[in-house]
């Protein structure tokens, strides 16, 4: 059984990862600040897991250094898994101060309480955006990604780099996931995915952003959970994609949530937005090699799936603000 801090707990991904951990047998100190939208999906993804005896939740924030770690109980932790981040690309276009004050200083936050408890292993959430409009398909992890579009994405590639500063200086043990397109139940509702099911299902207006080609590589939430709970392994310094490696378009994405919700969309479409790369692709012959993972679910099964959890929870979520 290990100790395990995971930052972001009642995020999207973070939920899903923590139970994951929990029902192999360790033990998780959870941190959030709980300072996103007032939705009720924190509250569901966290009775998830204050029903585990061996789950802790803490509530603070990650880019409050002295505030963290004197929340933080005593005792080691094996791992640090840091999932917290503020998170959407054209969020961060009007707020850029919070993204680099979560996404960066966060993350120093938590690289130093790696070294100031002799915390060996740190698993760091990234994200594919990092790619920025890359014509190179599918993206490498080896390729360049000096030209972030978005605050959000140069929020995390600024994190990627200072982890490998507290590699190189102090021998921490890091595994850099970039994260592709995760959607899922209970996923975030500033994403397309949530906003897609609950707007056909209810009626509304969906908005579509460009002429529908735009293709993103939308990967399960729980296969990326699973990909997460293995980078815990030792790894040195790895920089590692976690995608489906499928694409989609938009259109795509429209006609089989419609087929599952089993109601018509009612389309406006908007123009593009200057943030939002055309593309994602993810190569993950890395983590098929260091991590031995491979996506198990694919967007029809994943959107079913995603469709029955609504429809499970429809009372609540139809009411969570998607705009």
């Amino acid at each position: 059984m290990a100790r395990l801090l995971l930052t972001g707990a009642a995020g999207f991904i973070g939920a899903h990862t923590a139970r994951m951990l929990l029902e192999r047998g360790d033990q998780v100190v959870g941190v959030d600040a709980l300072i996103g939208p007032a939705s009720g999906l924190e509250r569901h993804r966290l009775a998830w897991l204050r029903a585990h005896e061996r789950f802790q939740f803490l509530r603070a924030d990650v880019s409050a250094r002295a505030a963290l770690e004197a929340a933080l109980p005593a005792g080691d932790f094996d791992a640090v898994l840091h999932l917290a981040a503020h998170a959407g690309v054209r969020a961060s276009v009007g707020n850029p101060h919070a993204h680099l004050e979560t996404n960066l200083g966060g993350t120093l936050n938590l690289l130093e309480l790696c070294r100031t408890r002799g915390v060996p292993k740190l698993v760091l959430a990234s994200t594919s955006s990092v790619y920025g409009d890359s014509q190179t398909l599918p993206f490498d992890e080896a390729q360049h990604t000096s030209r972030p579009l978005s605050p959000y994405a140069a929020s995390k590639k600024a994190a990627e780099a200072l982890a490998f500063s507290w590699h190189a200086l102090h021998g921490l043990d890091l595994s850099v996931l970039r994260y592709f397109t995760v959607y899922g139940p209970a996923g975030r509702p500033d994403m397309a995915v949530f906003r897609f099911v609950q707007r056909i299902a209810e009626g509304r207006t969906v908005t579509v952003y460009g002429d529908g080609e735009m293709s993103r590589d939308f990967s399960y939430v729980e296969d990326v959970a699973r990909g997460t709970v293995a980078a815990l392994r030792p790894l040195g310094y790895e920089i590692i994609n976690l995608g489906a490696a499928e694409p989609h378009s938009v259109r795509e994405l429209l006609e089989i949530t419609t087929r599952h919700v089993g109601r018509k969309a009612r389309i406006e479409k908007q123009p593009a937005h200057s943030a939002d790369p055309p593309q994602t692709l993810a190569r993950i012959e890395k983590a098929e090699r260091l991590l031995d993972w491979r996506p198990l679910v694919n967007l029809d099964e994943g959107l079913r799936r995603t469709v029955a959890w609504y429809r499970a929870e429809r009372a609540w979520a139809s009411k969570i603000p998607t705009e």
